[in-house]
């Protein structure tokens, strides 16, 4: 219904930065809101930063004022991760996700549901 495809990971060394991209695209009706989350080996996955239509931001707390989430206003199926100042502790895997409305064509009409889509995942390794 929805895939979503992150793009832009990689090495870095320790107070360098990189930017991560997140494509959606589907049977997409709208997108709530937009995320990012990453799982550190032996971790669990947490949250790293959201974006709303509002636009409202949420950042985790070990990232704020390195990290910045956004859309592109030009392509709304489409939105970053710009990480500044990269530490050691920021290697993870990244994965992209949102919160869709999905169009499904039926008889007699069109059927909106919810849907959370999530990207296959994209390793950011911060090393010197």
């Amino acid at each position: 219904q929805v895939q979503l495809v992150e793009s832009g990971g990689g090495l870095v060394q320790p107070g360098g930065s990189l930017t991560l991209s997140c494509a959606a695209s589907g049977s997409i009706f709208a997108i709530n809101a937009m995320g990012w989350y990453r799982q550190a080996p032996g971790k669990e996955r947490e949250l790293v930063a959201t974006i709303t239509r509002g636009p409202t931001t949420n950042y985790a707390e070990s990232v704020k004022g390195r990290f910045t989430i956004s859309r592109d206003n030009a392509n709304n199926t489409v939105w970053y991760l710009q990480m500044n100042g990269l530490k050691f502790e920021d290697t993870a895997v990244y994965y992209c996700n949102a919160a869709t409305l999905v169009s499904t064509p039926q008889p007699g009409g069109t059927r909106i549901t919810g849907f959370d889509a999530w990207g296959q995942g994209i390793l950011v390794t911060v090393s010197s």
